[in-house]
């Protein structure tokens, strides 16, 4: 087992250290990876092995009908934070998979959302030391009003790339 960084925290940490534009290329090149988020616009606003927090913000491209944050925009923002952070710590040699996702709405949301998700340090050690597995990462998504519109429960699971 190592602790040494994995290729995704080794990009971000390169990323993150461009003066000034830091924080939009660390946004621009994980949503050219993954472009469903691009596309969503989120920003991350913190990247760590123990902490990811994730924004969107309330635009047409992400809205409902009643102009708030659609509900698909919403789950891809918790699904993203906590995602991230299971792959900051992940090694090279496992693949990240979501495993459940489950999110209640609870009242209407008000402009921009920001998740943010937690491993403890006993997480971060299974998902270094077990060959695959599964964790459920503490994720909570405020709106602009600081209350939380929806409350949501993610689990990742790990398991080894194929080889070839």
């Amino acid at each position: 087992m190592s602790n040494r960084p994995n290729q995704l925290s080794r990009t971000v940490a390169q990323l993150q250290g461009i003066p000034l534009i830091g924080q939009w290329a660390t946004s621009f090149a994980l949503g050219r990876v993954v472009p469903f988020v691009g596309t969503a616009g989120l920003r991350y606003e913190v990247i760590s092995t123990e902490r990811v927090v994730v924004r969107i913000r309330n635009q047409r491209k992400v809205q409902n009908h009643i102009k708030g944050v659609h509900a698909a925009a919403m789950a891809l923002l918790a699904e993203t934070a906590t995602g991230f952070c299971v792959g900051m710590n992940l090694p090279d040699d496992k693949l990240p998979l979501i495993k459940t996702m489950k999110i209640d709405y609870v009242r209407r949301s008000q402009g921009d959302m920001v998740a943010e998700a937690r491993l403890r340090p006993e997480q971060i050690q299974q998902i270094l030391s077990q060959d695959k597995g599964e964790v459920t990462v503490p994720v909570t998504i405020t709106d602009e009003s600081g209350e939380q519109p929806i409350q949501a429960e993610m689990i990742w699971a790990w398991v080894p790339k194929k080889r070839g």
